[in-house]
């Protein structure tokens, strides 16, 4: 009996490294780097690694990477371009958590305030507020994937919101558009809001680690009017388990802090215990690439979308992408094909993600013919 359950066993975690090995590249439709290797750090795996708590004070739970954590927010808060003195943040379990972490202070600071969000915003934000109990209003975007910014001050002044709690996109969901942190400060300084009046958090789930590496970024940063970021670790970076980072103004941090005596420590996260492993995970990432490393591999990425947006257009096919964005977006091809790559699809749009293991242009035409040859015999309209 032991031995056909061992059989059992073995065989079920073969056939699911085979399908992980198969379907791995053709996973397109989802921002995931796959190009990585933390095989120096399986030793650590024997150990419950718990970071509970606030890793600036010691906790009396040792088996922690705070030390490794610090250097992680020290190298974002540089990325971010805010003094690492002014900033606060932590390593999350995903994009998700890092948004629900800003707004939720920011609803702290604001508890009158409304929140406001573009149509394109990740399907987190409509959870969030629930969980919250905030007042939200969606936006509509520009067909770019913009908010758009008249129609968002025009709402603002319709709800007379004196402390208006905006959810920017920094590199959209589905069409890779940056939010105009910049206009957005303008149009409500013209409605005679202060600037202390009202919350930017910066949803930067997968851009937020390829603007601060292009010669050109569009306005993301705390120099340029963010009160909150939060960016995933598993998406640009690469990581075999989900989690992110969330960076803030430490000035704002007092109003969520909370003393915990059995841990000997403050804990102003949102989950409490978290995960260890995934600071060590991110912290040999940013450690492996220098600043050039990271230039390098998001020019990549870049050059295969625009390769990936020719080939298409040489065929007739509309497809199209933001400014500094991996993500292409093209027709929305039948069920059959999107299934079978893993496209996200909305409305009339499917869209594909060039991270940095899609770096074969042999094995990426393989994807991008298969939907020419669907969308030649779609009707005429979708090309």
């Amino acid at each position: 009996m032991m031995n056909n359950q061992h059989f059992s066993y073995k065989k079920k975690l073969d056939e699911f490294w085979d399908f992980c090995i198969k379907n791995q590249y053709f996973n397109i439709g989802y921002p995931e780097s796959a190009d990585f290797d933390y095989s120096d750090l399986y030793r650590f795996f024997q150990f419950s690694i718990n970071n509970c708590g606030n890793w600036d004070e010691r906790s009396n739970y040792l088996l922690n990477t705070f030390k490794f954590e610090k250097d992680v927010l020290t190298y974002f808060t540089k990325i971010f371009q805010i003094p690492y003195e002014k900033a606060w943040g932590y390593v999350t379990h995903g994009g998700t958590e890092g948004n629900l972490f800003g707004i939720y202070l920011a609803r702290e600071l604001f508890p009158n305030g409304y929140l406001y969000y573009s149509e394109e915003s990740h399907y987190s934000i409509v959870k969030i507020a629930k969980l919250l109990r905030i007042k939200a209003f969606q936006i509509p975007s520009l067909p770019t994937g913009e908010i758009n910014i008249d129609i968002l001050t025009q709402t603002i002044k319709q709800q007379q919101d004196i402390s208006p709690i905006i959810f920017a996109n920094i590199g959209s969901t589905m069409l890779g558009a940056v939010d105009n942190i910049i206009g957005i400060q303008n149009q409500l300084l013209q409605l005679g809001l202060k600037r202390d009046n009202f919350y930017i958090h910066a949803d930067a789930a997968l851009s937020g680690m390829i603007l601060p590496f292009v010669d050109n970024p569009q306005p993301f940063t705390f120099t340029q009017g963010i009160d909150s970021i939060s960016v995933s670790g598993h998406k640009m970076i690469g990581s075999p388990i989900p989690c992110g980072i969330v960076v803030a103004k430490k000035n704002n941090i007092s109003t969520i802090s909370e003393v915990v005596e059995y841990i000997a420590s403050t804990d102003q996260t949102i989950s409490g215990s978290r995960n260890g492993h995934t600071v060590l995970l991110i912290w040999k990432a940013i450690h492996h690439y220098s600043f050039n490393d990271w230039k390098k591999r998001i020019n990549s990425c870049l050059e295969m979308a625009e390769y990936a947006i020719n080939k298409f257009k040489s065929a007739g096919i509309n497809a199209w992408r933001n400014t500094n964005s991996i993500t292409v977006v093209f027709p929305k091809p039948t069920e059959k094909i999107w299934k079978k790559y893993g496209f996200a699809v909305s409305k009339q749009w499917a869209h594909l993600i060039t991270t940095s293991h899609h770096n074969s242009k042999e094995r990426l035409d393989i994807i991008i013919n298969d939907v020419i040859q669907d969308l030649k015999n779609s009707p005429k309209e979708l090309l």
